[in-house]
């Protein structure tokens, strides 16, 4: 418990001070930070060397914490979110209060409510929502355990959690999908 504890009290310092961390999510290892620090969030497409026009995963806690971010959610939105019997990041329309760089151009944000601790603790800690993006360079493929992860990344994020780099697990990236506005879901990864 003692690394998790010092991970999240790091983890805080460069996130607050609009830094870079590396870290384990509910799926892949993903480059965070604060997602409503639009320098923070130009310095993440920086290092993954992608195109700002590429919007970017936010994870929040709880599901309650969707009404700061997003203009209008349904209704039976947190009943959708308790039946996803895997992660899965849901794209919603209207998104509020958020750096201008994660935003899709039409307007949408990709969110995922996160069940791991150590995501929960670091979201709650921060009470802002954090950016979560595969680790990786743009193009090359999602790294599924934290030895995979490239050198590039590791060297140009600020801090590297320790929590679970050990893990030979391999993780996939989430699910995502869209609710339209009528209730329909479009499924965009499954």
């Amino acid at each position: 418990m003692e690394i998790f504890e010092d991970d999240i009290v790091a983890s805080l310092g460069v996130l607050r001070t609009g830094g870079l961390i590396l870290y384990p999510t509910d799926t892949i290892w993903g480059i965070g930070c604060d997602a409503t620090d639009e320098a923070a969030v130009r310095r993440v497409y920086a290092l993954k060397n992608r195109e700002e026009a590429k919007s970017l995963v936010i994870l929040l806690a709880d599901v309650r914490d969707l009404l700061h971010y997003v203009a209008n959610p349904r209704p039976d939105i947190a009943d959708i979110i308790a039946g996803f019997n895997r992660p899965t990041t849901v794209i919603y329309d209207g998104a509020l209060g958020l750096a201008p760089n994660v935003i899709n151009a039409d307007g949408s944000i990709a969110i995922r409510i996160v069940q791991d601790p150590f995501c929960r603790h670091l979201i709650k800690r921060l009470r802002k929502p954090l950016v979560s993006t595969s680790a990786n360079i743009s193009g090359d493929p999602s790294p599924a355990t934290f030895s995979e992860v490239n050198p590039l990344i590791v060297n140009g994020v600020d801090y590297v959690v320790k929590h679970r780099q050990d893990e030979a697990a391999a993780h996939t990236a989430s699910r995502i999908i869209r609710i339209h506005n009528d209730g329909s879901i479009t499924v965009i990864r499954d």
